[in-house]
Formats: C-alpha cells, structure tokens, sequence
C-alpha cells in the first residue's frame, strides 16, 4: 500500500505591513504607517489534500505618529515605535495550478510581544502605552511559484486594544486603539 507522511519545510519570510490604527477617542488622530517583518518559517503538508500548516517568528517594527488636540503645539505628538516579537500559525489549503504554480488561501491565529519600548509620552501627563502583548488573527491568499518562492497578502485583525492612552492626572484612561494592518510578504522555502 501507499504510506502518506507529513512533509516539513523550512523557510525565511519578510515583507511590509500598513498599520491601520483606530482610536476611540475624537481628541486624537494617527496617521497610517509602514512597517516591516522578517523571519524564519516552517511549513507542515499534511496528507490530506491541499492541506498544509504554516509557522513562522518575525521580528516585527511598526512606527505612527500619534497626535492629540488641545496640547501646545511643540508637544502635541509622539513618534510611536513598536518593536514585537510576532508568531502566526495558519491552516493553509491550496490548489494546484500547474507544475509551476500552487495558489492558497490562509487563516490562523497570531501572537506578538512587545519587545521594544512599552510607554511614550506626551509631556508629563499623557502617555501611548502599548500592551506587553496581543492576539490577533490573519486571513489571506498565496501563491507559490517553482515550489520555493512564495508571495502572500493577508489582512491581520488584533482582538481587543493594541495600546491606550492614559493621563497622569484622575482622568486615567483616554482612548483605547486597535492596529489591524495589511501584510504584503515575499518567502523563500529551502
């Protein structure tokens, strides 16, 4: 008979995520901004057909300014650098196009660790502070081509708050914010 095994493959992964951040206060306003992440990453096919799943642990940097209404105008915004830790695992299913071409969509969940600074301040009363670390979850499309090179896009939705801003003072907390982001990666499978 016909023994099926699962088939490992390693890989390295980079690419460039756009940072879509909300905020739930009308006070403050972020502008979008580009990142980029950069990895190794492992591949499981399964065999089942077309099934595979995939891991990876990227080295993660997003910047945004952050700016709030009603600070004097010299210290009304703050450069935010966000330095993480990011390991997603997705169920991949994939169709063979040709001998030359595998297209496939992906899901899975994502973890990231803040490994970068935590707090960023506005003078001496507000600051944008970052979660230790968040959950998240992908979804996207692929397409490998000549079985190593590998293109993917996918959209990355952060379950529940990203960061929040806080004041000093009794206020405490002023706005929560969301980063979801648009992934765009180029992978090479050894």
């Amino acid at each position: 008979g016909i023994e099926a095994h699962a088939q490992v493959k390693l890989g390295l992964k980079g690419g460039l995520n756009v940072t879509s951040m909300s905020l739930s206060s009308s006070v403050l306003d972020a502008s979008n901004r580009t990142g980029f992440f950069v990895g190794p990453m492992v591949k499981v096919t399964v065999p089942i057909v077309g099934l595979s799943l995939d891991a990876a642990a990227l080295y993660d940097q997003r910047e945004a300014k952050v700016s709030v209404q009603g600070v004097d105008e010299g210290n009304n915004q703050v450069n935010m650098k966000q330095k993480s830790l990011i390991v997603p695992v997705n169920v991949r299913y994939g169709i063979g196009v040709s001998s030359l071409a595998n297209i496939f969509l992906f899901a899975g969940p994502q973890w990231g660790y803040n490994i970068g600074d935590k707090d960023f301040k506005w003078g001496d009363d507000l600051k944008y502070s970052l979660k230790r670390n968040n959950f998240s979850v992908n979804v996207g499309a692929g397409v490998t081509l000549l079985t190593h090179l590998q293109l993917t896009a996918n959209y990355n939705i952060v379950c529940g708050k990203s960061a929040e801003v806080v004041s000093s003072d009794e206020a405490g907390t002023l706005a929560r914010s969301r980063n979801n982001s648009w992934q765009i990666a180029l992978g090479y499978w050894f």
